[in-house]
């Protein structure tokens, strides 16, 4: 099998847990979470008919929080349940149906099933691990999906995720158009500049088994997003935390909406006006977690760097321009960008 998925070990562990997953103290929710205190991140009506408001709303949150959640966006909440029902029933079949999924060893393709994703920090002997098993599926546009990796199991899998895939859509382009028009663009300029119709939809399924010491534990460290925007929809279980001030919260939990992280590629791409947010997992001693992060994300070989229209004498680029694969290969070996 290569790797030991979290759910395996999960059961064995009896008010411990494997020192590979005990984080340094500067780490460890237990120490470093504001107690007491929710993370109330901007929510933002996505219907609100006044689209002057919408585009400031929407630029400021991305330029001081780079994260937001955004409610009334017109996914119905069917789909949402549909998405999240398919997703939880294929992590609980049997794990030898599960493994059916395995990302091969040797694959450079991020998709399928798997518990391993950055290249771990090592503390001593110990090769420090988050307490997560992964599921990836690219959703969009159709001419980069690869059903070898989706679920045959439960037989609603493809079309729960087709559905959801055919809202975001909408989503997506209102989105990209609002963030465009906030920095001063015309509303297509950051489609454009990300891939166009290209703009590849990666979808992930995080899950979190209970751990019996959550307070050493993280599901996700902390980290920005690689993609250019991240789109997610998690389960009730609280375990989103936001760095604020260099100090971590947990994130208000809002059902049906919404949750937006601004990515690397667009900090890049509107040369530091709007943030990647610093987030992190952390998990639950009793509750499973489980979250639905979709990554927007250009294609390999397309290029990124600070938008012309935004950089001059006074405001020089203050980001490399490279192309998306060489930038996630410089980020997943840590090597500096």
């Amino acid at each position: 099998m290569g790797v030991e998925r979290v759910e395996v070990i999960a059961p064995k562990t009896e008010g411990t847990i494997p020192d590979e997953f005990i984080r340094s103290e500067n780490e460890q929710p237990g120490i470093t979470t504001v107690r007491g205190k929710v993370l109330e991140v901007p929510t933002i009506d996505f219907s609100d008919p006044d689209e002057r408001k919408l585009i400031r709303q929407i630029a400021e949150a991305s330029s001081n929080w780079g994260m937001y959640q955004i409610v009334n966006h017109d996914i119905p909440s069917e789909a949402i349940r549909n998405l999240q029902a398919v997703g939880k029933e294929f992590f609980e079949l049997p794990l030898e149906e599960k493994e059916a999924y395995a990302k091969p060893l040797d694959s450079d393709s991020i998709e399928g099933y798997g518990t391993k994703l950055f290249k771990e920090v090592s503390e001593g002997n110990v090769t420090k691990k988050g307490w997560v098993d992964h599921m990836f599926n690219k959703i969009w546009p159709p001419s980069v999906i690869n059903y070898q990796f989706w679920p045959k199991n439960p037989p609603s899998y493809r079309e729960a995720n087709e559905e959801y895939a055919k809202h975001m859509h909408k989503v997506v382009q209102k989105l990209f158009r609002l963030l465009s028009l906030g920095l001063g663009l015309q509303g297509q300029e950051l489609k454009k500049a990300s891939g166009g119709d290209d703009l590849i939809y990666l979808l992930k399924i995080n899950y979190y088994p209970p751990c019996p010491r959550p307070d050493l534990a993280l599901g996700v460290v902390a980290h920005t997003d690689m993609s250019i925007v991240t789109i997610l929809v998690p389960n009730d279980v609280q375990g989103l935390q936001a760095c604020r001030d260099g100090r971590w919260y947990d994130v208000k939990y809002i059902p049906n909406a919404l949750v937006i992280h601004i990515g690397d590629q667009m900090e890049i791409m509107s040369n530091g006006k709007y943030k990647a947010v610093l987030h992190r997992t952390t998990v639950n001693k009793d509750k499973t977690r489980i979250s639905w992060p979709v990554f927007l994300e250009p294609p390999a070989d397309h290029v990124i760097g600070p938008l012309p229209q935004l950089v001059n004498q006074e405001n020089p680029p203050k980001y490399k321009t490279k192309t998306y694969g060489e930038y996630v290969y410089c980020k997943l070996n840590k090597i500096p960008q």
